[in-house]
Parts: C-alpha cells; sequence; structure tokens
C-alpha cells in the first residue's frame, strides 16, 4: 500500500502507456492497485497491449521493484484502456458546485513530510482538514480548487495524478489521523485533447465523499472539473485503514 496520495505512482503507469508505441487513442480508464509501498529505488515497469480492436486498447501492467536480497517482487498492478474517441450525443449528471472563487481563497500551507502535495497550489473551498487537529465532521465531503505550482498546462497525467490529490475521507469524517492507505484505485478520463487545451493552466475543482467504512476498509469517490465546468475525469478508490 501507499500514503494516501497513489496519485504519483497512477500517473507513472500511464506514462509508460502512452509512451508505449503500439498505443491507439487516448487513455479511457487507469486502474492501480497497490501492493506494496513504492520505495526510493529503481523499478521495473512492464506496459503490455493485450487487446487492440478497431477504437480501443486494452493493457496489463506490473512494477517490479528488488527486496533486500535483489529478488524481484511486484509492487504495483495494474490495467489501462485506451480508446479512439468519436463525436456522440453528450450529456452530464455532475453539475459543478457552486464554491467561492480560487482567488478569493487561501493556498493550503506546505505539509511536513508530504513533498509531492506541496508541489500543487491546493485551496480549500469546503471541508478542509487543519494542521493542528481535525474535529469529527457529519459527512466527508471536500471541495478542493488546485492547480500545479508552478503552473503548467494540463495533459492526462497531470489528470491521473490530481485524481489522487485528496486526503483520507476518513480522517475528515471521524475526526482523527488514523493510518490509511489506497489498495485499488480506478480513473476515468472524460476528457479530450480539446478539453485539456482549454482548461490551460488554470485551477481546476475537486470534490471527493467517502462511502461506506467497514471492517478496515472504505471506499470513497471524487470528480475534477475545469474552470468551464466540464467534468475532466471520475474516480473511485479503495482505501485500507486502522484504529
Amino acid at each position: 500500500m501507499v500514503g494516501p496520495f497513489g496519485g504519483t505512482t497512477a500517473a507513472t503507469l500511464l506514462r509508460a502507456v502512452l509512451a508505449h508505441p503500439e498505443r491507439i487513442g487516448d487513455p479511457a480508464a487507469l486502474t492501480v492497485n497497490y501492493a506494496a509501498p513504492l520505495a526510493d529505488a529503481p523499478f521495473l515497469l512492464e506496459a503490455r497491449p493485450v487487446r487492440t480492436n478497431r477504437a480501443s486498447q486494452h493493457w496489463s501492467l506490473v512494477l517490479t521493484q528488488p527486496d533486500a536480497e535483489g529478488n524481484a517482487v511486484t509492487v504495483c498492478t495494474g490495467s489501462a484502456l485506451t480508446a479512439i474517441r468519436r463525436e456522440t450525443w453528450s450529456g452530464s449528471e455532475l453539475p459543478m458546485p457552486n464554491v467561492v472563487a480560487p482567488d478569493r481563497l487561501t493556498r493550503r500551507p506546505p505539509t511536513a513530510n508530504l513533498a509531492w502535495v506541496d508541489r500543487y497550489d491546493i485551496r480549500f473551498a469546503e471541508g478542509s482538514l487543519h494542521h493542528d487537529a481535525v474535529s469529527p465532521a457529519d459527512d466527508s465531503i471536500s471541495r478542493v480548487w488546485m492547480r500545479d505550482e508552478p503552473p503548467r498546462p494540463l495533459d492526462f497525467l497531470a489528470l491521473a495524478a490530481k485524481s489522487d490529490l485528496f486526503f483520507p475521507r476518513l480522517w475528515r469524517r471521524r475526526g482523527m489521523r488514523s493510518p490509511a492507505g489506497t489498495v485499488s484505485m480506478t480513473v476515468y478520463f472524460h476528457a479530450d485533447q480539446a478539453a485539456l487545451d482549454a482548461s490551460g493552466d488554470a485551477y481546476l475543482l475537486g470534490e471527493a465523499r467517502g462511502q461506506e467504512y467497514r471492517h478496515g476498509f472504505f471506499d470513497q469517490r471524487a470528480q475534477l472539473w475545469n474552470a468551464q465546468g466540464t467534468v475532466l475525469t471520475t474516480t473511485h478508490q479503495l482505501v485500507y485503514y486502522r484504529d
């Protein structure tokens, strides 16, 4: 398992797919299963297309690292779907929440031992988790403006990483920071290149909430919108926790 934020690992797996010479289409879905913590050490990542159809392609992903004896052990497994998008009827049942604009909010201060998170300009519109203390909440909803720091144009890798830019919902719901880590995460990409271009380097709005907490696991879901109100990704993950 990884920390509460496994987005960098998801982006790493997606990068291998995007760079593969046999790839067709753009990302449509990415699932990552975190079997063990990813060490700050060399790793081997295999991205293999297992089935290619006329407009879609299925991928198998395996990331390994050497253990203390030098044996390769599996750290992450995953799957991906890439697809050639075509024009169809479109609709949405996820309206963008009406929240305070990011320029009227304060950036979240740096966090000790979470340097990856500090590479983002994060501004809580609702559902903040305070630095020094937390208090129980009736629900686990957070609405957060987010942008790369320094700003850069949006791409699929950044979308994969930002889709996991939420602290565990358990922390807000219970009002305590118990150990937790993502064990499986799926990101669904609804954005095409035109939506990425329209997003530019502006803030995205993310909303996350937990659903069921039971027997040491809970699931949480999230969505990302660009400033124009277009849904870019939806995501669902299973998180391990202990008291």
